[in-house]
């Protein structure tokens, strides 16, 4: 049918040319775009169609609507401290379609068993203590958190999203651990996730010894802003799965089941 159209264009007049151009999507059923992949979005484009909904269906759907990009910063010194506390707790909402950002939850979190940044966490996260003095508590924060997964409709469950962080410890170390030393429950929405390093792995075929230093090297990718940051780091994690993604990767949940 894109054939048809693609040869018969000059056929029509500019009026009914247009008005077939912005029905063609609700037209055709979605794996029909889906499935002729860039082949099919280079002759959508080629009839005017912008670029942003070109880009849409060049790469394979993904098994969810939306990735949560997740990257904690915590409280740490050499040797280390214990308990480790969240200190930082950015989110990033990516749609699984565009692979674009669409919403940012980012809050910085007071610590209570160390209330004291050391200069040993402050040199390697760029967090000083005037950044978390003051700030909700974790419980605080993780009641944030479930408000704005409602709001953002990722609660519906209609709607398939999961986490993604850079490694494991995030959500099966760091969050659980605090979470167990202050008797706070831990939402079953933070029980899965996507470890992008296993992701990249099976994408690339090498281990990224140095986490997200190594896969933006290995994709020609400018690293975006500070190493350790929480809310860049969540940046470069995205901007690496939409990399990945256009490459035509599908990801998949990588931890066990709790």
């Amino acid at each position: 049918m894109v054939v048809l159209f693609h040869t018969g264009a000059a056929r029509f007049s500019p009026n009914i040319l247009s008005r077939v151009r912005k029905s063609l999507c609700s037209l055709l059923p979605r794996g029909i775009l889906q499935g002729y992949g860039s082949i099919a979005t280079g002759k959508l484009a080629s009839h005017g169609f912008g670029a942003s909904m070109a880009a849409m269906y060049s790469f394979p759907p993904q098994r969810y609507h939306y990735f949560l990009v997740l990257d904690f910063e915590a409280t740490c010194d050499k040797p280390q401290i214990h308990p480790q506390e969240i200190i930082e707790f950015p989110i990033l909402k990516l749609n699984g379609r565009t692979m674009e950002i669409e919403s940012t939850f980012h809050m910085y979190v007071q610590p209570v068993v160390h209330p004291q940044l050391t200069p040993f966490c402050t040199e390697l996260t760029g967090i000083i203590q005037g950044m978390v003095e003051g700030q909700p508590s974790l419980q605080q924060v993780l009641e944030r958190v479930d408000e704005w997964m409602a709001k953002e409709g990722l609660l519906d469950p209609s709607v398939k999203s999961i986490f993604v962080t850079c490694g494991d410890w995030d959500l099966k170390v760091m969050l659980p651990g605090q979470c167990q030393y202050l008797g706070l429950p831990v939402a079953d929405y933070f029980k899965q996730w996507i470890n992008l390093k296993k992701a990249y792995s099976f994408a690339m075929g090498s281990w990224p010894k140095n986490g997200l230093l190594d896969m933006n090297k290995g994709l020609n990718l400018q690293h975006i802003g500070r190493p350790h940051s929480g809310i860049d780091d969540c940046k470069n994690i995205a901007n690496i799965m939409k990399t990945l993604a256009h490459r035509g990767f599908i990801f998949k949940q990588t931890s066990k089941p709790f």
